[in-house]
């Protein structure tokens, strides 16, 4: 059984007790399958005609088939007739629910029309990477001493992480939270990236080549120590460790059938389990003294459970969105500049607006008695709160936008480049979910640390030790 045909019954076997024991009416299966099946000709797409290396995709897709198709029917099946309310107490309603297929589908189709087009203007070929700077060794010394002095003057802030309980409140604010989590503890990334970049383009071993497998080792261990289950949430994990499998070990999902095959996999077992250790709600203290709890922790909370938890309410939640826009109108942008001018503090934007996760999440507490405002809100449903179905037409087509532009750095031979944007591959499954500012700023966060700060190193090294051989 060759790995496309393993794929095919993985995603039969899947899809068919789905459709085959949801119990509701004709008429919300009927727009279910119609999204199934459009998604299923996406798959086809990716997997038998797709020729270019797309894990964007792979990651679009299992999303879909996740957030979009099996959490909500397993939900709708799980519905207590007497309170008769999806996970976020909102109402169950067939009219609603065929409505919010039909926003998906559209967007759906929006945005695989405007990739096929985008991808169509140019011809991806996996270009040779680049020549390492000769003053390489020197970059990665000094990216190593950076990463170093973060780990030490952050190593308080790390034990207080480790030792806080997941439902406390960090000590510190947004703002520091963002630069220490997402700018400095992704630096070594970058630094990893250049160093194996560097010892992949030699061939014969030399006294740099064992200088820079050493730094690379220590930028690695660093990384892990600053980015490890302990301390942050799967959609901060997965990324990074993906990307390090896909750094170091490329012919596990170097092709679109086992991108595809490995989301898969991990979305449906890995990840429930990863979500069941990283939202205990006790400390690591605890967890050490009583490791019986987490064995009575997985006992309950079985993967097929995990599907009717919080975790996967983004189906929910576009329906809490569009009640929303039914009750208050259109915000014709409004929502969009808290994510866009994120680096704004609210201290000096008084009136910033808040994310449309919180945004949403206030609705449902005042009109259903949800409680709390911390969710997620999808794209599509980013797109909709600000312009209606203009607003989803706009957002697939600068989602499918951005991915063409990534996927050309995924394919420029930068080192750099090519970490960050098979990064966002993987952080697409977080983006996708929302809401859209967290989203976008841990991205933008991410890309500061990786690329441009590595990168400023390299351009002053370079631009130093040139200016001193031009004047000598």
């Amino acid at each position: 059984m060759n790995l496309r045909t393993f794929l095919i019954f993985v995603y039969l076997v899947t899809s068919i007790p789905l459709f085959l024991f949801f119990y509701t009416d004709i008429s919300v299966w009927l727009s279910f399958f119609v999204n199934y099946l459009f998604i299923t000709a996406i798959t086809y797409y990716h997997l038998e005609v797709e020729k270019t290396y797309s894990p964007f995709l792979s990651a679009y897709i299992v999303f879909n088939f996740l957030f979009f198709i099996v959490a909500p029917i397993i939900q709708i099946n799980a519905i207590d007739p007497e309170v008769n309310t999806f996970i976020n107490f909102f109402p169950y309603s067939s009219n609603v629910v065929i409505y919010t297929n039909a926003v998906i589908l559209f967007f759906n189709i929006i945005f695989f029309l405007s990739y096929v087009h985008f991808k169509s203007k140019r011809v991806y070929i996996k270009a040779l990477p680049k020549s390492p700077s000769p003053f390489t060794p020197i970059i990665a010394i000094t990216l190593v001493i950076i990463c170093a002095v973060i780990l030490i003057t952050n190593f308080g802030f790390l034990i207080n992480e480790i030792e806080r309980a997941n439902w406390m409140k960090p000590d510190t604010s947004v703002g520091s939270l963002l630069i220490r989590k997402k700018v400095l503890f992704l630096v070594p990334l970058g630094g990893v990236a250049i160093c194996f970049s560097y010892l992949r383009s030699k061939v014969k071993l030399s006294r740099n080549s064992i200088i820079i497998f050493g730094v690379m080792l220590i930028m690695l261990f660093i990384l892990l120590v600053l980015k490890n289950p302990l301390t942050e949430k799967r959609n901060a994990l997965g990324p990074i460790y993906i990307s390090l499998i896909y750094l170091f070990f490329p012919k596990i999902i170097n092709k679109n059938a086992k991108s595809f095959l490995f989301l898969f996999i991990s979305m449906i077992i890995a990840f429930p389990l990863i979500s069941a250790l990283t939202h205990l709600r006790i400390t690591f203290q605890e967890m050490i003294e009583h490791p019986e709890e987490i064995v009575e922790y997985l006992q309950k909370e079985g993967i097929l459970r995990a599907f009717s938890t919080l975790h996967y309410d983004a189906y929910a939640n576009i329906i809490a969105t569009v009640d929303y826009v039914k009750l208050n109108g259109l915000e014709y942008g409004h929502q969009l500049l808290s994510s866009l001018l994120f680096f704004i503090p609210r201290g000096i934007w008084e009136g910033k607006p808040y994310s449309t996760g919180q945004v949403v999440g206030d609705h449902l507490i005042e009109e259903y008695g949800f409680r709390f405002n911390n969710i997620s809100n999808p794209i599509v449903s980013e797109g909709y709160i600000n312009f209606g179905w203009v607003g989803v037409f706009l957002m697939a087509i600068a989602l499918s936008f951005a991915i063409i532009k990534l996927m050309q750095w995924l394919n420029s031979g930068d080192a750099l480049k090519e970490i960050i944007s098979f990064y966002f591959a993987i952080h697409l499954l977080f983006l996708l979910r929302g809401d859209f500012t967290n989203g976008y700023a841990y991205f933008i966060g991410t890309l500061l640390g990786v690329v441009v700060i590595p990168k400023i190193i390299e351009k002053c090294i370079t631009f130093s030790f040139s200016k001193s051989k031009t004047s000598s």
